[in-house]
């Protein structure tokens, strides 16, 4: 063993992957495997405003379509009796590689779940006249054995994608400045499209392995969500700055600001928190309709970028008896004078018109409520906050 962590949860190994799998007993419930996409052929992109070369190195050259298919088969079925058999595999790629890999799984007897589209926000422009640019990867999801019901967290990738089953494209952007802090790597995944795979497919407490380990992204990502990581990688440096990272993580006011960061997603869905005197929540809630005060008056609603992903709100009086609920319709509220509201039983009384959302108050979704709802002066205001901010980290 290279190294572990005090906590025992994040153990590394240093050389041959195909090597040290051979030599592992442990098994493991989920695996998560970015190996070489063989696309380091001389290719350009743009960066910055300079245009450099796509290569990564020799690891990630290839001669032929054989040696890409044997490398692959070789490494899958070294994986493969490490997996429990209700477990499942992530393996990453492009054109160049993904192929081979699907094959390569069936043959190993895996069966496809999925293969999830990685849409990049911000892709990096590639040079050339002759094709469109280069802008997602795959990802595909296979299941050991086709007998044994695999885990899937149906329920809450519905209430993170506004209450509707995930669809399998992810728009998701690139590795950021706040994942290089402690050094990068050149085939770097971002963090947050590992919070997904991570929560969608394992359980706190469980044990994620991953072959091609690099700066341990997915190690990071595991220990965020409270699983358990062994990696492995050939370079040294790369598994010492996942364990710079690991270490970063180790404090804790960093891990709550990394489980946060981690959980953000420019397409992500937004709640309504509003603030209500208690007779007049329970009003709402009686009738489903939260209202909030629009026009030149103190309080009053500002329409801000997340509301057209609003799909939540939450009632409180005073940052207390907090109480969340789905919209009926996404990002859509109507505008009602004080009449049409004294008609359902409210006395409004601080402006002429006001912003209505009607929400389902027949159903609760389980989140947790953030401790900072009550904050002085601004408790009292109207503010949309991500779905990220209502989740419980150590029971996803």
């Amino acid at each position: 063993m290279y190294y572990q962590s005090k906590d025992k949860n994040f153990c590394l190994y240093q050389g041959n992957s195909i090597q040290v799998l051979g030599q592992l007993k442990e098994q493991v419930d989920m695996i998560f495997a970015d190996p070489p996409y063989f696309l380091s052929n001389g290719g350009k992109k743009i960066q910055g405003r300079r245009m450099v070369s796509v290569d990564k190195g020799d690891w990630d050259k290839a001669d032929s379509l054989e040696y890409i298919d044997n490398f692959n088969q070789e490494w899958i079925d070294a994986c493969n009796p490490l997996l429990k058999d209700n477990g499942t595999i992530w393996v990453c790629g492009t054109f160049h590689n993904i192929y081979s890999v699907e094959k390569c799984l069936k043959n190993a007897g895996f069966q496809i779940i999925n293969i999830i589209t990685w849409q990049k926000s911000d892709p990096t422009p590639t040079w050339g006249e002759l094709h469109f640019n280069f802008s997602s990867e795959y990802i595909i999801w296979a299941r050991k054995n086709p007998k044994s019901k695999h885990y899937f967290n149906y329920e809450l990738m519905k209430e993170l994608n506004g209450g509707v089953l995930m669809p399998d494209v992810w728009k998701l952007p690139t590795v950021g400045m706040w994942e290089k802090t402690c050094g990068k790597h050149p085939t770097q995944k971002p963090l947050r499209l590992l919070y997904r795979i991570v929560l969608a497919s394992t359980r706190v407490g469980e044990v994620i392995l991953d072959p091609f380990a690099g700066s341990c992204t997915t190690g990071i990502a595991a220990n965020l969500l409270g699983r358990k990581f062994v990696g492995i990688d050939k370079s040294e440096d790369y598994l010492n700055l996942g364990i710079k990272r690991k270490i970063d993580i180790e404090d804790y006011s960093r891990l709550i600001e990394m489980q946060k960061r981690i959980a953000e997603n420019p397409e992500e869905v937004t709640v309504m928190v509003n603030h209500a005197r208690q007779e007049t929540k329970a009003k709402m809630i009686e009738t489903g309709i939260c209202y909030l005060r629009a026009g030149e008056s103190n309080g009053s609603l500002c329409v801000t970028p997340g509301f057209e992903r609003m799909e939540y709100v939450l009632l409180h009086t005073g940052g207390n008896d907090c109480q969340l609920f789905k919209l009926k319709q996404k990002g859509c509220f109507q505008i009602w004078t004080k009449e049409s509201l004294e008609n359902y039983g409210f006395t409004p009384s601080h402006a002429t018109y006001y912003i209505v959302l009607k929400f389902d108050n027949t159903m609760r979704p389980k989140f947790k409520i953030p401790n900072n709802i009550k904050e002085r002066i601004n408790t009292y205001r109207a503010k949309i906050r991500p779905l990220s901010d209502f989740l419980d980290f150590n029971n996803l």
